[in-house]
């Protein structure tokens, strides 16, 4: 890995050195365990004590961290912010240009000259990939397919005929864009394919997780908006329209013709049924069932989803089932045994 120094670090990502500007840097490192050429990030002060253990050569700090004349400590504003900005600058250039001899190429095929086209990957008539992108080994792009500049298209990654992807967009292995959506009508003793004749229209800076699908349009498009960010194994139905800076965590579905707004977050293994709108800034838990329109702001949770204060006043309830059963029980003996003074009382009145 190619090192820097940390007055080059500094000044690379905005911040300012407290320490020696020539102490060379060849990695990244979580506080524990780094090495002596390490960099590392506190995220608050609360920390000071693991930055003064570590053996780190420098540590990231907010401008609010105490001064630590032992330790190299390069402030910035966010130290989180700051902490990604340098790990940039060790990520591995990948960067190539050309065409690997066993690429396929179709002769009306346009790929800038900047691009790469890795090993045993196609591209089909008529598409077209743009300047910086890199099409990984195995990688398919089909028939009149555009993909924009500087795209990151994976291992075995499927695009098929007539998708678009913007600019700087990340499509990890094995992500599947453009499979026909689900359609069928019953007819006499069969399910009967509806054509999907529709798209797929990936706007710039988007991030589709390692075998996640999402479908073409049974007429139209189905639009994931700029920005966008989803997880492994996540489901988009046709003819949806995902919002910009959404996120989508693993293992989630959206079904056909939903909206979902700008900001929304859709947490691990939650399902959002089709035909739905889902406001800006909607918080989904995981595991939840979306089955109506969802208003600008909400925070849900549960199956069905309702809201997240809600769901948690009932689970404080589910746990104190117990507690309350007990009592019950507890009345219902105190009950029986008034019950039965007072018959014995009557019984003795009568005599």
């Amino acid at each position: 890995m190619s090192g820097h120094t940390l007055g080059e670090i500094a000044r690379l990502i905005g911040g300012r050195l407290e320490g020696m500007a020539e102490r060379a840097v060849r990695g990244m490192a979580p506080l524990q365990g780094a090495g002596s050429e390490d960099l590392c990030y506190a995220a608050s002060p609360r920390l000071i004590d693991e930055v003064v253990a570590s053996r780190a050569a420098g540590v990231i700090v907010g401008e609010d961290f105490p001064s630590l004349p032992a330790c190299n400590l390069l402030r910035v504003q966010d130290p989180k912010l700051g902490f990604v900005r340098a790990m940039e600058l060790f990520r591995p250039k990948r960067r190539r240009a050309g065409m690997h001899p066993t690429a396929v190429v179709a002769s009306d095929a346009e790929v800038s000259e900047d691009a790469w086209v890795g090993p045993l990957a196609v591209v089909e008539s008529a598409a077209v990939v743009g300047a910086g992108s890199q099409i990984a080994a195995g990688a398919f792009i089909g028939s009149g397919t555009r993909v924009g500049r500087d795209c990151m298209i994976g291992p075995n990654v499927v695009l098929m005929e007539g998708c678009v992807v913007g600019d700087r967009c990340i499509l990890h292995a094995g992500a599947v864009i453009g499979a026909d959506g689900y359609g069928f009508h019953w007819m006499d003793d069969h399910h009967h394919k509806i054509p999907q004749l529709g798209s797929v229209v990936l706007e710039d800076d988007v991030e589709i997780g390692a075998n996640s699908c999402v479908d073409r349009a049974t007429l139209g498009e189905t639009r994931i908006g700029r920005g966008s960010k989803f997880d492994n194994l996540v489901q988009i139905g046709h003819n949806c329209r995902i919002g910009e800076h959404v996120l989508i965590v693993a293992q989630a579905g959206v079904a056909g013709s939903s909206r979902l707004g700008n900001g929304v977050v859709v947490a691990g293994q939650a399902a959002v049924a089709d035909h739905l709108t889902i406001g800006d800034g909607v918080q989904i838990g995981g595991q939840s069932g979306v089955i109506g329109d969802l208003a600008a702001g909400a925070r849900v949770w549960g199956t069905p989803a309702r809201p997240m204060t809600r769901v948690l006043r009932e689970q404080a309830t589910v746990g104190r089932l117990p507690e309350l059963l007990r009592s019950l029980r507890r009345q219902r003996d105190d009950l029986d045994a008034l019950r039965a003074r007072i018959a014995d009382l009557e019984s003795r009145q009568g005599e």
